[in-house]
């Protein structure tokens, strides 16, 4: 163990003890392994008075620090300034002159902070891990480790698997829904290690590893199978019914499964509440109302959504994010949040939409503290899974990058908030039950309007970097081919289309797309948010005509010829809405650069602050990553600048339902 990481609470503990405010205005960081934009760190070095700025195009470098920093220091003002590149120390030499004349430098990575364990393997970790991981190195102090020992140790710390003490089914099950369950993404290569133990096990020879230990999605698919012979089992579906269930197989393995145990049943009740399996209909079954598997049926003359509902206010009142709560915790809190609003936006029950509304404004209070103190922290993230917006194209790349075979397809769904794409998920699962979804949820950027988050999206950028066209959208194909043309593709192999929704999805991909030759395509689907500007009926009847659009199949349709022209579909959009009433317009002139419903945008603190002392639901939005002349006051809770009483469906404030908005990836199912 290195001595000087004896005694220390925590492995961020170690790195801010060598930031320290007034010994250095500026600190040039080589850090390979992205631990200064770990989220909770990269808010230590924020309370210390450090700004984080990375070094990756010397261009935007430059633009970037002249404009903010560069002119508050040559005012006399303070600024601490952390400039981070990924790189290795060997390698700060490439840095301008004048940085390393007049910086400080430093250095960390993740072989400094696990001496005993594999680099290549802890390096696979989501960087929010590293707290359980440091936690463990620090009470058992292990000897150096190999490459597979490191992998042991990891899954048995931070993971909770020891795939050496799986013995039977019942174990095997609770420890792939312990994984699964919890959003814990395990890296490749310790699913690899998991296979290779279980294997030399004879008990799961006919399981199928390979697919459902990496691949969540997969393990819910295996499990839905089963779940029709787990029924017939106990006498709900018949033997007619079990044979079936049994035709429809597309994985191997057991064909009964102990949902009933203790230790699995537990999470299977949730699994179904929140939609990650589907209810199958039963008849001429008894059951106990309060029974653990009630979630997983549908009976006649019973409301089931009804039941639904109403176990899904519970889950989420108990489990409203905290001011400590990571943003990764905010996103599965949104999707479980997006499950309920879209269930009791489809139905008309006045009572559960005032029981949704009240959650709903102590949720968006806290979101909105949560927002003012860790929404800076999350521009710098890597995009391995990515947190905001402009992390999606930087994702996407990474895939182009790895095979010269590969194809991606990125729809933009201008204005579809979370609860909105659920209601579209279950319409297009029924026009094709090939279609596998896989659900991430992504941060727009604020304030929530479409030239900001959009153009944030097609450029890869934050919007400090297109300032004259922050206004429009008019530059997004030229930032989207610049973007992919920084990742070496041509021109000619990028795709951009706007303004879609309507009309013959086949034609207009055969006239854009060529065969063999088109890498990326990325399209711009409105319906959405032209439905949404014209809505009088509130979420409602936005979801109303949200269903309905979506069954007139354009969507599915454009789906199914992009998988089958071969590309990965993705699908996400640049923020959401939310049903809203008027608290007054303000009467500002022309002093307003942008007059919108949840947002103004001012071009000085001053003329902001003027405003904004007139109306109290309003916040002036702290402009991170935004052009210097960009000042917003953005509405809070369900308010918004239109006249009092007046109710609208808008965006460009900081609700939940406005920030985090879906990131699915859509694949077809294969046998």
């Amino acid at each position: 163990m290195n001595p000087c990481l004896s005694g220390l609470n925590g492995w961020r503990e170690f790195v801010l003890k060598e930031f320290v405010p007034g010994i250095s205005k500026l600190i040039l960081v080589a850090d390979p392994d992205d631990l200064l934009t770990e989220e909770k760190l990269a808010f230590g070095l924020q309370e210390r008075g450090f700004d984080l700025i990375e070094f990756n195009d010397p261009v935007e470098f430059r633009f970037a620090f002249e404009s903010r920093y560069r002119s508050i220091w040559d005012q006399g003002k303070e600024a601490n300034l952390t400039v981070v590149l990924r790189l290795q120390a060997s390698e700060l030499g490439s840095l301008p002159y004048d940085l390393l004349e007049a910086g400080r430098k430093l250095s960390f990575s993740l072989g400094t902070l696990f001496p005993n364990l594999s680099c290549p393997v802890v390096e696979k970790l989501d960087r929010s891990l590293l707290d359980t991981l440091f936690e463990a190195q620090q009470k058992s102090s292990p000897d150096r480790m190999g490459e597979n020992a490191t992998k042991d140790f990891i899954l048995r710390s931070v993971f909770g698997i020891a795939a050496e003490l799986i013995g039977d089914d019942v174990e095997l099950l609770r420890a792939l829904l312990r994984l699964h369950y919890g959003k814990s993404q395990i890296p490749q290569i310790l699913a690899e290690r998991v296979i290779q133990v279980l294997r030399s096990h004879k008990e799961f020879i006919d399981w199928p590893l390979e697919e459902i230990v990496p691949d969540g999605e997969a393990f819910f698919a295996f499990l839905q199978e089963r779940w029709p012979l787990f029924l017939s089992r106990i006498g709900a579906l018949g033997r007619a019914g079990e044979e079936l269930a049994k035709s429809g197989f597309r994985y191997s393995g057991p064909d009964h499964l102990p949902f009933d145990h203790q230790d699995v049943r537990i999470y299977i009740d949730n699994l179904f509440l929140e939609g990650k399996l589907i209810p199958v209909e039963v008849e001429g079954i008894d059951y106990d109302p309060g029974s653990w598997f009630r979630s997983g049926i549908i009976t006649t003359g019973v409301d089931d959504e009804e039941l639904r509902i109403v176990r899904l206010f519970d889950m989420v009142e108990q489990n409203l994010p905290t001011a400590e709560a990571r943003h990764s915790e905010w996103a599965v809190f949104a999707l479980k949040w997006a499950e309920l609003s879209s269930l009791v936006f489809c139905r008309s029950n006045d009572e559960h939409q005032t029981r949704l509304r009240k959650i709903g404004e102590a949720l968006n209070t806290n979101f909105a503290g949560w927002l003012t103190g860790h929404y800076s922290n999350l521009v710098n993230l890597p995009p391995t899974n990515p947190a905001m917006v402009h992390h999606v194209p930087r994702r996407l790349a990474r895939d182009i990058e790895d095979s010269a075979d590969s194809r991606i397809a990125l729809i933009v769904i201008d204005g579809l908030s979370l609860d909105q794409w659920v209601t579209m998920r279950s319409s297009l699962q029924k026009q094709d039950p090939e279609f596998l979804m896989r659900e991430f949820a992504v941060f727009a950027w604020i304030p929530t309007l479409t030239p900001v988050s959009r153009q944030s999206i097609f450029s890869g950028k934050p919007p400090l970097y297109f300032p004259s066209s922050i206004h429009s959208t008019n530059s997004e194909a030229n930032l989207w081919k610049q973007f992919w043309e920084g990742h070496d593709l041509s021109r000619m192999d990028v795709v951009y289309q706007r303004g879609l929704g309507d009309g013959d999805a086949s034609a207009l991909l055969d006239a854009v797309i060529q065969p063999g030759k088109t890498r990326v395509v990325g399209l711009v689907v409105d319906k959405i948010d032209k439905i949404m500007h014209g809505m009088q009926l509130g979420s409602a009847g936005m979801h109303n005509q949200v269903k309905q659009w979506c069954q007139g199949g354009f969507l599915a349709e454009l789906v199914r010829m992009l998988l089958d022209y071969r590309f990965d579909v993705w699908l996400t959009a640049d923020h959401g809405s939310i049903q809203c009433e008027g608290r007054g317009r303000p009467s500002e002139g022309v002093i307003a650069e942008t007059r919108g419903e949840r947002v103004r945008v001012y071009p000085t603190p001053e003329l902001r602050s003027r405003v904004a002392s007139l109306f109290p639901f309003a916040h002036e939005w702290d402009p991170t990553g935004l052009p210097a002349d960009y000042f917003p006051l953005v509405a809070c809770g369900f308010d918004a600048f239109v006249n009092p009483g007046e109710m609208i469906v808008g965006h460009g404030g900081i609700s939940v339902e406005e920030v985090i908005v879906p990131f699915v990836k859509i694949e077809k199912r294969t046998r």
